[in-house]
Parts: C-alpha cells; structure tokens; sequence
C-alpha cells in the first residue's frame, strides 16, 4: 500500500461526509443511544453521537462502509466530541479513551471488510485502500474567548486541561489503529495547538513501535472561517491561523464546515497560494436553510468543487455538514481527472 503522500502527489484524495447527517437518517430514539449498558444511566444521552460507538457500533460501521462505497480514501472515526471536556455534558468522561479506541477499531474493520469484499471480484492493478483519519473537534469550551460577557478574563477551560483531555483521546485514537490524526472544525486557534501539544507529547512518550513501525503518524489539520470575514471565530485571518500552526508540520492544511463551496472558495484560493503543505477542504452542503436543514443537491456541490480542483487550488476534498455519500459520489466522479495541486516552493523567511 502507497503511503498518503505518494498518493497526494499523484490524484486528489477524497475525505467522506458527514457523519452527524447520517446518523440522523436513522432518527434513533433515547433507547437506542442507551443500549442495555446505559439503560439506567441519569441523564438523557439523545444527541451524544460519540456513544454510538459504544451501542450501536453497527450503525456507524456501516456509514463508513457507505462512504468507502461512494469513494472516499480517507474515513473519519465518529469521535467528533470524544473527549472528557465534551462529554461532560452527558457525565461521560471517564468513558473518553474507550469510546475513540472503540471508534478507531470500528473504522478499521469497515475498511477490512469493505476491501476483503473488493477483492473477491477485482482484477489486475494495484487495489488501494482507505486510510482511518481520528477525527479530533474543537471541544465545546474555548481557550481564546470569554463564556460570561460580564469577565471577558475569565476561561471555562484551562490549556492544561485541554492538553489532557486530548492526550487521552489521542491515546485512544492510535491504540485503536488510525493512520492519520485529523484536528478539525478548529473555530479557536489556541484549542488546536492544545491538540497539536497532546499529539506530540503522546508520541515523545509512547514505547517505541515495533520494528519496522512508524514512531509518528500524518498530522491533518482543518480550520473554520465562521463568516464573510475570513476570519476564525476567536478573530484571526486565514494567514494567522495558518501560521500559528505550520509548527506541527501536517501532511495538510484546508478548511471545513460553517460555509457551503461557493461561499468558501476565496479562502481556499487564498490559502492555496501559502500553504506549503497539501491542501484540504470539505464544505458543507451550502448553506443552512430557515429550519438549519441543508438543501444543496450533490450535484452543485461537486461542481464548485470540481472548479476548485481545476485552478489547482486542492489536494483531499469532500464534505461536512449536510453532505452524504452522493455528495461524495459527486464529488469523486467530478475530480477524479483532474491533477492534484503541486507543492509549492516556498522560500524559508521569518513570519512577522
């Protein structure tokens, strides 16, 4: 099997959808995020998509193979608030590391299953296979802003904290076997170098692999420019915020959620032309509607994506919110002729 980056210097690479917008297909019920485990548990679990992992680890298997299916390389586990600070609304954190470890090997055995099925009818040339990407959100409390309006010095969350609470995560996330380390949806610059911190501590950390083994795994990295602005929502421009976290050297770059295609496709332009790592993005499916419901047809989606890729502006694409696996579908029949951006040669110059 090609490592990632052979991979990226030779066709763009396709991310799956949304995982949140499935999930609601199955309008599961209290009792089925429960399961028999959690059947006395005393607060209300409805909503914590994470536990699925834990209950209806079926459901989530599937997604994945439904996505692999539709051509995604690269799947995300379903551990979007997988985390102690997160998953204190639902008095879940002592449950963080066994909900990504359980995610982690969920997607690993979508994967198995789905190129075991392949193979059994494929012929001749090189059959690939899909790379687990954890999936590491931006936690529910942010490190930059102020929650009360009335102490605008006051943090929820201590960076202490974040670090621990993602290291746990990590730690999950790698025993379970994912090939890539994704740290997305970032709104707060300061919570992703928490992640970034935790990633690298666990890895100085770790017993050595075996050998053979690869002591580090690929870094993915992916922003959210919240408006018109092009800013994050704790205030920095694009340029800022890539700065503020080309440190951890990721195998990539790029933006996700909050903005459909369209709306998106100037900031992505602009973050091609500084970016010297491979570039990613996965918007939503446009824009919410009056009900917070995504409207935008597979089709239109593909096809601003497909105008990104053709200016060179892209190397991994798919989509967030709202998307499905015909998005992805779409997405991956529009792009698949079309060549990845090259890296650029960026001279090495202090950042002011």
């Amino acid at each position: 099997m090609k490592s990632i980056r052979d991979l990226l210097n030779e066709r763009i690479l396709i991310i799956d959808g949304a995982m949140g917008t499935m999930i609601q297909n199955h309008k599961l019920a209290e009792k089925d995020y429960r399961g028999d485990r959690f059947k006395d548990w005393p607060s209300d679990l409805k909503g914590n998509n994470d536990l699925l992992c834990l209950t209806q680890p079926q459901i989530i298997k599937e997604i994945h193979k439904q996505y692999l299916e539709a051509g995604a390389d690269i799947i995300e586990t379903n551990t979007f608030n997988a985390q102690k600070v997160s998953l204190a609304d639902y008095h879940m954190e002592e449950l963080a590391y066994e909900i990504n470890l359980a995610a982690a090997k969920i997607a690993r055995e979508a994967v198995k299953e789905f190129y075991e099925a392949r193979k059994v009818s494929h012929t001749g040339g090189d059959l690939e296979e899909a790379w687990v990407a954890g999936a590491i959100g931006p936690m529910n409390k942010t490190l930059s802003l102020s929650p009360d309006v009335n102490n605008p010095g006051y943090r929820a969350l201590t960076f202490d904290d974040a670090v621990t609470a993602y290291y746990e995560q990590v730690k999950g996330l790698v025993e379970g076997g994912v090939d890539i380390l994704l740290i997305e949806t970032i709104f707060d610059t300061l919570n992703a170098k928490a992640a970034i911190f935790a990633i690298k501590k666990y890895f100085r950390e770790a017993p050595p692999p075996p050998e053979g083994g690869m002591k580090e795994i690929p870094i993915m990295i992916s922003g959210t420019i919240t408006d018109a602005s092009g800013r994050t929502l704790s205030g920095q421009t694009l340029e800022a915020f890539y700065t503020s976290v080309m440190h951890a050297k990721p195998v990539s770059i790029g933006l996700n959620c909050a903005l459909g295609a369209k709306e998106m496709r100037p900031h992505i332009e602009e973050l091609s032309q500084i970016a010297s790592c491979y570039v990613s993005a996965y918007p939503n499916a446009g824009l919410p509607n009056a009900m917070g419901e995504y409207d935008e047809q597979p089709e239109d989606t593909a096809h601003h994506i497909e105008e990104w890729a053709k200016e060179g502006f892209v190397n991994i694409v798919g989509g967030c919110c709202g998307t499905t696996p015909e998005h992805i579908r779409h997405i991956a029949e529009h792009v698949k002729n079309i060549k990845p951006r090259p890296l650029p040669t960026i001279e090495n110059t202090l950042v002011a």
